[in-house]
């Protein structure tokens, strides 16, 4: 059985955890990390002392996206990661680029979900909403022309992106309108593993 290490409320476990569900994938989840810390054994599994890490079939793998690539192409089928070198890449990317999402949204979760109100630094919230609703426009220009980034069906170009868009559109901050960007995000929505594993209250 597939074993993956690692806390729900974690934003790139969430990620592998959703795919699993998507792919019907029998999986055994240990929390680790946070709250929950992390031993020596899970340490010499991952050195760099992260989540998540996987363990299928005595192959240990650990970063979010390789899981995701890994998973995707040995029990995915084409249904999630196209075997055509250009459609791939062009999944790839968004991948790759939701590190940039992700840097932009990072502080606004930070401050207002893990940061006393006291103590949150107003000039950082102000440029983080900024920045990522400027990111935000690059999301709904794509989908303005496709339906998914990873094309024309959902597929793991998407579940990056989606894990801290499902944050962008829960987080109490004022975003402009994106009309494709939130279709999307409805259509994600219509996937029952989104819904349970994502869209859990940020913690």
């Amino acid at each position: 059985m597939l074993t993956i290490w690692g806390r729900l409320n974690s934003h790139n476990v969430k990620k592998v955890v959703w795919l699993v569900e998507e792919m019907g994938l029998a999986y055994d989840r240990r929390d680790v990390g946070g709250q929950f810390g992390m031993d020596a054994a899970y340490r010499a599994l991952n050195p760099n002392a992260l989540i998540p890490t996987i363990e299928d079939d005595g192959f240990v793998l650990w970063e979010s996206n390789a899981i995701l690539r890994y998973l995707a192409a040995t029990h995915g089928g084409e249904a999630f990661y196209p075997v055509d070198p250009r459609a791939r890449a062009l999944a790839d990317r968004w991948m790759d680029w939701n590190f940039t999402w992700a840097d932009a949204i990072r502080p606004i979760f930070f401050q207002l979900v893990r940061t006393a109100p006291e103590q949150r630094d107003a000039a950082l919230l102000e440029r983080s909403v900024a920045r990522a609703a400027d990111l935000s426009a690059i999301l709904d220009d794509v989908l303005g022309r496709q339906p998914w980034l990873s094309g024309d069906a959902f597929g793991i170009g998407d579940i990056p992106v989606a894990a801290y868009a499902n944050s962008w559109f829960q987080l109490p901050v004022e975003r402009p309108s994106r009309p494709h960007l939130e279709r999307w995000y409805a259509a994600l929505q219509e996937h029952a593993a989104f819904r349970d594993v994502v869209m859990i209250p940020l913690s």
